[in-house]
């Protein structure tokens, strides 16, 4: 069963034929989401780096993740609708694109590790319980997670 109806139909919804009219919704939209791809990747970066010991070495871990978590959140907020908006008005061409589906998919792996994963490596009220090795492989894992939702996005390029 192909997906493409389903692409046609978001494409042409009377809704994103208006939004594709208009000679601002896409850049405007795609300055949200960019600012909300900062937020996130500060989010992410922060306490990542702080699981692999780097920065911010006199704050506990749990610290700074509970810090985090609602930039986080926030940012995934303003990510995700902004994206949906920027789907819809280019669903058909982005149906084709093999880094519209890796993206879909990095997406998809990263939000469940961040929040299964990662959420309890990183809240753990002792840090010695987890290991340093197992820190650290859980912020290398959610670094390439998040990077490769980035990177697919940055190939979409949908003009």
């Amino acid at each position: 069963m192909s997906l493409f109806p389903v692409f046609q139909w978001v494409q042409n919804t009377e809704l994103t034929t208006a939004l594709r009219a208009s000679k601002w919704f896409f850049p405007v939209i795609a300055c949200v989401h960019l600012m909300g791809l900062a937020l996130i990747g500060g989010s992410v970066l922060v306490v990542d780096l702080r699981l692999l010991g780097v920065g911010l070495r006199r704050q506990p871990v749990a610290d700074v993740a509970r810090e985090a978590q609602r930039w986080l959140r926030a940012s995934l907020l303003v990510m995700l609708p902004t994206g949906l908006l920027l789907f819809s008005s280019k669903a058909e061409q982005c149906y084709t694109l093999p880094a519209f589906w890796i993206k879909m998919t990095s997406l998809s792996l990263a939000l469940v590790f961040t929040f299964a994963v990662r959420r309890r490596v990183a809240l753990a009220d002792d840090e010695t319980r987890i290991g340093p090795v197992w820190s650290k492989l859980v912020a290398v894992i959610s670094l390439s997670l998040w990077s490769s939702v980035a990177i697919a996005g940055k190939w979409i390029g949908v003009p």
